[in-house]
């Protein structure tokens, strides 16, 4: 498998992966013992990798929220709670989520991908996608488990990061990128209807090329890996997105 080929084919296994533990019930309950609802959490526990920072940060981390979502889910949020300590919290949550969910999959393929995917976020530069900068600041968990569910964030964080860049590159704004990628997460993410953009044949062939150049980007990151390597990463990929439609829990 090319780095192009597993790029594309992880694009919405990750996606999925990577968020899934966001909303969920053992999340929300987990909020509660901040003083936080679950959205205040994920603001807070996504956001507070990069730090006790100003919105204005953690805006641009984000991009693809309107500034009126940032205020509710961080700036206010703030007010309730560290940033840094909900942070190293929220990984915690992702892993008590993975050991509700992927009991059933082979430990030592789980430790692969966790490790090879830690290498392909290792040689990036400093600086160029923050949010995985903000969760390498995280030991590399010694539990396959926790290791490869890690790792689902990590892609996801590398996939939304350069393609912010490719956004940039084609002249796309984020509210404009965020609509023609689904309507649904435009709504989600803050913007209203009097904010939609004028969809015009231009404006849908700049998203295709973003696209296009998010694909190349993050396969120039995956090509650390050797095609073995890069095999199985698609091969646990598609484990663990199964596993979400049929949870095993963690037995030790």
């Amino acid at each position: 498998m090319t780095p192009e080929e597993l790029s594309r084919q992880i694009a919405h296994p990750i996606q999925t992966l990577g968020m899934s533990f966001y909303f969920d019930p053992l999340t929300s309950e987990r909020a509660k013992t901040h003083g936080l609802n679950v959205f205040e959490f994920y603001g807070l526990g996504r956001g507070g990798v990069l730090g006790d920072v100003d919105a204005a940060v953690v805006a641009k981390a984000f991009t693809f929220f309107d500034d009126r979502t940032i205020d509710f889910l961080y700036t206010k949020a703030r007010a309730k709670a560290d940033p840094v300590a909900i942070a190293a919290d929220y990984v915690q949550a992702a892993y008590a989520f993975a050991d509700q969910t992927f009991g059933d999959l082979d430990p030592s393929a789980l430790a692969r991908f966790g490790a090879n995917v830690r290498r392909v976020v290792d040689q990036l530069t400093p600086g160029r996608c923050p949010l995985v900068d903000g969760y390498r600041q995280y030991d590399a968990p010694s539990d396959p488990v926790h290791a490869a569910y890690l790792g689902t964030i990590f892609l996801r964080e590398l996939r939304g990061g350069v393609h912010i860049e490719a956004i940039d590159e084609v002249g796309l704004s984020a509210k404009e990128a965020a609509y023609l990628q689904d309507e649904s997460v435009y709504k989600l993410h803050g913007y209203s209807e009097d904010d939609k953009p004028v969809v015009t044949p231009e404006l849908e062939a700049a998203k295709r090329e973003a696209e296009a150049r998010t694909t190349t980007k993050e396969a120039a990151c995956l090509a650390v890996l050797s095609e073995t390597e890069r095999d199985e990463v698609a091969e646990v990929t598609a484990l663990m997105f199964a596993a979400l439609a049929n949870p095993v829990a963690v037995t030790r």
